[in-house]
């Protein structure tokens, strides 16, 4: 069975670090605690005098400073994992952890997961291939000598680093080393730590080149995993869930995360918050637990880009360069039937097709697969159908040489609606208010990833308000929006209010209007 050596560096709260170790060599496991030499003897010395009768925690061989971006913190863990190779024979896998990581799971699922697969867990991506690297110095990383702290020394950092683009003094990657990225978070078995801390005393060109380059504890080991280990026994992926928002900041769990940090595929989760104490206590307490079944539905990251972005709709202040474009038209009338089911607003448009000769088309803004016209390339992808939104529609009305055309939008859309309405071409607004069971609702947020098929049904009770509140506002802001032409097709009421809605709509009879507001299956699920 397996068993874990943790690898925990730390530089602050030796009283959390006191109750970690405790907590994860309860069961077994084994810890190794390298605390910063920044932080006061005092607190270190706290530490070891609590923790000295323990036969199951160890320390690094030594203490250094450590400084964010620095090869510090990669020798600060190879110091750390001598020390728990040495004393820990028993040890099958090596697991990094910080201060801010708790268990999510028992060490009996811990266990039984690393049992699963004889492999490496560590995120290891092509450093110039992949996109690991979304802002900031990229190649620069490697090939120029960073001797001097970007955070701490930043005028020392960018002297030097000036000075070496100047005169061009790069320098060559080891030729037989293909440099790999990924999260500091790994778990690597036995075998693979005994392989790097041998090549580590062989190969001390590949160690002064690592030495010099920045935040070497993002390539370090995930370059030194793949050099070593075969592709078929290695996993690109963290067993830490951890998530960052736009901003590039960790995202900070606290006690109502409890449920849904214990839903996600992984063992482990940083950051948790020093004020989480009631978070704390039951994680602390679950790791020593057994027989605990875990429900893994694994939407956490889905459901935070979720809720994160019901606050970044704002007001746009600069133009736009579509709004620099042409009008669609003054002698031509678009009309847009908004509706968030979409299925709903699709039999309505199929309808349409039926009773009024204006082409329709649904959804051209919101699926790629919507069957369109070759229109010279601005139809094949959503992102230039949406750069180029009045261009495609005049290249519409063009095509099917009509002065009338319809479309389907989500009401998401907020954006493309403002944009036509106030175009010189006359513009209808047709929104489709549907009614929500729980049930398709529960659908909805699976079909979208925010939920799973064994995400707790509690999880999903409180994700349910959410939902529904989403889809009110954004109902909320089209209405106050206050469009010219706008009208509301309820499924509430009756079938002649209906009528009527259609027939102002689309211009048309009331005989005909009847025949798309009675259709009976025109609701349903």
């Amino acid at each position: 069975m397996a068993k874990i050596a943790y690898i925990l560096l730390s530089h602050k709260d030796p009283e959390g670090i006191i109750r970690q170790a405790e907590r994860l060599t309860a069961a077994g496991d084994y810890m190794s605690i390298h605390y910063d030499a920044r932080s006061k003897l005092a607190e270190y010395e706290r530490i070891r005098t609590a923790l000295r009768d323990n036969p199951n925690v160890t320390f690094a061989r030594k203490r250094i400073k450590c400084g964010w971006g620095e090869w510090s913190l990669v020798q600060a863990t190879l110091y750390a994992v001598e020390s728990a190779v040495e004393a820990f024979p028993r040890a099958t896998h090596f697991y990094m952890l910080s201060g801010d990581c708790m268990a999510i799971k028992s060490a009996e699922y811990a266990h039984e997961f690393l049992d699963g697969e004889d492999v490496d867990y560590i995120e290891s991506f092509d450093f110039f291939d992949s996109d690991w690297i979304k802002t900031g110095m990229k190649e620069d990383r490697l090939i120029y000598r960073h001797f001097f702290n970007e955070r701490t020394q930043k005028w020392r950092y960018y002297a030097s680093y000036n000075l070496q683009k100047r005169f061009g003094l790069t320098r060559d990657i080891p030729a037989d080393i293909q440099v790999q990225i990924g999260s500091q978070w790994w778990c690597l078995r036995r075998r693979t730590v005994e392989w790097i801390l041998e090549f580590v005393k062989k190969r001390r060109d590949v160690m002064r080149f690592f030495r010099t380059t920045w935040i070497p504890d993002e390539t370090f080991f995930q370059t030194l995993v793949r050099h070593l280990v075969p592709d078929t026994e290695i996993r690109a992926r963290t067993l830490t869930f951890l998530m960052f928002t736009d901003y590039g900041m960790p995202v900070v769990f606290y006690n109502d995360h409890y449920d849904l940090l214990l839903s996600q595929d992984f063992l482990f989760a940083r950051k948790i918050s020093p004020d989480a104490r009631e978070m704390k206590a039951r994680l602390g307490e679950l790791y020593a637990a057994e027989g605990v079944q875990f429900r893994i539905s694994n939407e956490g990251r889905s459901l935070f880009k979720f809720l994160a972005g019901r606050g970044r709709i704002g007001q746009r202040f600069a133009p736009r360069f579509w709004e620099k474009e042409s009008s669609i038209g003054r002698e031509r009338e678009l009309m847009i039937v908004v509706c968030k089911k979409w299925h709903v607003a699709k039999r309505l448009m199929e309808r349409f097709r039926t009773v009024v000769s204006v082409p329709a088309i649904d959804y051209l803004f919101n699926e790629e697969s919507t069957p369109l016209p070759d229109l010279g390339g601005i139809q094949s992808s959503i992102g230039k159908r949406t750069r180029h939104r009045r261009a495609l529609m005049r290249m519409l009305f063009d095509y099917y040489d009509t002065d009338r055309l319809i479309v389907c939008m989500d009401p998401s859309n907020i954006d493309l609606l403002n944009d036509f309405c106030g175009d010189r071409a006359k513009t209808k607004v047709l929104e489709i208010e549907c009614q929500f069971s729980d049930e398709y609702l529960i659908g909805h947020a699976m079909r979208v990833g925010l939920a799973g098929e064994r995400t707790p049904r509690d999880a999903l009770e409180r994700l349910l308000p959410t939902l529904r509140n989403d889809i009110a506002f954004e109902s909320d802001r089209i209405r106050e929006a206050n469009y010219e032409g706008y009208i509301k097709f309820r499924e509430a009421d009756p079938v002649d209010v209906n009528t009527l809605k259609l027939s102002q709509f689309l211009a048309i009879s009331q005989d005909k209007a009847h025949e798309v507001a009675a259709t009976q299956y025109l609701f349903a699920d």
